[in-house]
């Protein structure tokens, strides 16, 4: 059986959009490792198809070579054959090149693909070559769309792209994105956080920026209307969601403001657990459209054709405006029409329907 190893992204939405490259890779009979950073390694350990985890804790921004000189030191000799780089720039492929693994697979992107052996360009597959590694390979023939702002590919088949290494475009079906929780770890999950069975998880924040982000007013109605329908309502973020999240249970009483109070690995087994999921374009809401849960995403500035949810039980809400996507952070025209527009009566219906499908 075949060692790969997969460099994950840095982005918890993004590694949850990798999974469907994992399918493919372990239904074909690759063994899979993962490396990525701790912020994304629960999401790594409750995939399918990945038979290790290799928990990276580079710093944000900095090249921190002597650590991944170390790590690659301690992957050289463990057989790897490939490695599958999802990240576009030259430090995601630092550790498989030093590691010396034979094919390092991945898109041109950063320095037109300087250290890959194999790299797909926007559209058209190349071949790299290191003036110092002779090469034997038959050349990738795959083609993705070009990805920029005017057209953005789907994500999921862009990661999938690297695993076309036969000279085929059409490969098999594309996987839905998958993750996968033990219910007896989803239930005891909630019961330690004080959830009754009927609950509905709200995500409110998105680290890119505002322009992503629906009005906390909105949500707590929301709230209030699936407090009305029965549903316990919970709401989960990281720290820096607390005050969303508290604004939301002042505006909602009885919502449970958990943001800030679940690690990741804790908050998916939560996700596992729950009637439905409203999230924003966030990692959160791909961790609950992957777990199978009903899910609503609401976007603005950014495009369900380039991010969207996995399709399990999923609906997503874009009201696609002139002006939109813009894919910034803050409004550039002030209004932010995208997301104040969409009302909490229209989430909640598009809930409701996904929860009786």
């Amino acid at each position: 059986m075949p060692r790969v190893l997969l460099i994950a992204p840095q982005w918890i939405g993004d590694a949850v959009m990798a999974q469907p490259l994992v399918a493919l890779l372990a239904g074909r009979g690759e063994q899979v490792s993962a490396l990525g950073l701790p912020s994304v390694a629960p999401v790594l350990r409750a995939m399918p198809g990945v038979g290790e985890v290799i928990e990276a804790p580079f710093a944000h921004g900095r090249l921190d070579l002597g650590l991944r000189w170390r790590i690659a030191a301690e992957l050289r000799d463990q057989g790897f054959e490939r490695a599958y780089i999802l990240g576009n720039n030259v430090k995601a492929r630092l550790v498989p090149w030093l590691a010396r693994i034979p094919r390092r697979i991945g898109h041109s992107g950063e320095a037109r693909g300087l250290l890959l052996t194999d790299r797909i360009e926007a559209g058209v597959p190349a071949r790299a070559r290191e003036a110092s590694e002779p090469m034997a390979l038959s050349p990738v023939s795959c083609r993705v769309p070009r990805i920029g702002q005017e057209s953005r590919a789907d994500m999921r088949q862009y990661y999938a792209a690297l695993a076309q290494l036969d000279g085929s475009i059409n490969g098999p079906a594309l996987p839905e994105p998958t993750l996968l929780v033990p219910a007896a770890e989803a239930e005891a999950m909630r019961s330690r956080f004080g959830l009754p069975p009927r609950w509905i998880a709200l995500c409110p924040g998105a680290e890119y920026g505002p322009a992503k982000q629906w009005p906390v007013a909105h949500y707590a109605a929301l709230s209030a209307q699936a407090q009305n329908a029965g549903y316990a309502v919970a709401i989960l973020g990281a720290p820096r969601d607390e005050a969303a999240g508290a604004e939301i249970a002042l505006r909602a009483p009885g919502s449970v403001n958990l943001c800030g109070a679940t690690r990741l690995g804790e908050a998916i087994a939560l996700l596992a657990s729950c009637a439905g999921a409203v999230s924003n374009d966030s990692g959160l809401m791909h961790v609950a459209a992957a777990l199978g849960r009903p899910t609503v995403g609401v976007y603005g500035s950014t495009d369900p054709r380039h991010t969207p949810p996995a399709a399990h039980r999923s609906a997503t809400l874009w009201l696609q405006l002139d002006c939109s996507p813009c894919f910034q952070r803050t409004c550039p025209l002030g209004h932010l029409n995208c997301l104040n527009r969409i009302t909490p009566d229209t989430v909640w219906n598009a809930l409701t329907r996904s929860m009786c499908g």
